[in-house]
């Protein structure tokens, strides 16, 4: 039985740093109180700067509530922060240090980025959790079992998350995309 791959496809409707359409892409299942994502996140981060402006990587979100009891209420705040065009922002405050993800936390960290804390916790943020649902869902069609969850290019990533293994990953990709995989498209 075939892996399945990554679906949907990256498209429009993730948080994409890079442009679509670049050479190599990696998408992050993730969970911003899961402790490996908080561990990849910086390394992620390296791996894109020293790869340019050949990569484009993305964040979907997979908050493990049964494990992480604010993965989801962190989630829904990254996605009302969005609407707002801070996601990247707000992705980076919710992993950086000790994991601080209450009520109060989301509220704080909205505020350092000049956004309407009320604007990032429930009931406002109600209107995005729809969001994360259909970000969960195309993990569960995706394969995901657990965070974080690497794809290069359409295909799941196996290796360490290191910085040396991801771009090793994508020397092996060749530089395929979405569009090798049966004819999908970025």
């Amino acid at each position: 039985m075939a892996e399945p791959g990554l679906d949907p496809p990256l498209g429009t409707h993730d948080h994409v740093l890079g442009t679509l359409g670049s050479p190599h892409t990696l998408v992050e299942y993730g969970d911003f109180e899961c402790p490996y994502c908080r561990r990849a996140a910086p390394i992620i981060g390296q791996v894109r700067r020293r790869m340019g402006g050949g990569l484009a990587v993305a964040f979907r979100h997979f908050p493990l509530a049964e494990v992480h009891p604010f993965a989801l209420a962190a989630a829904v705040a990254a996605e009302g922060a969005a609407l707002v065009g801070q996601f990247w922002p707000m992705h980076d405050l919710l992993f950086e240090g000790e994991p601080r993800l209450r009520q109060d936390d989301l509220r704080g960290y909205a505020e350092q980025l000049g956004i309407d804390p009320e604007s990032v916790v429930w009931p406002a943020t109600r209107r995005v959790e729809d969001r994360v649902e259909a970000d969960f869902n195309s993990g569960i069609r995706s394969g995901v079992r657990g965070t974080p969850t690497l794809f290069v290019g359409s295909r799941p990533y196996q290796g360490d998350v290191t910085v040396e293994a991801l771009l090793a990953a994508f020397e092996d990709d060749g530089g395929r995309t979405n569009e090798d995989d049966g004819g999908r498209t970025n």
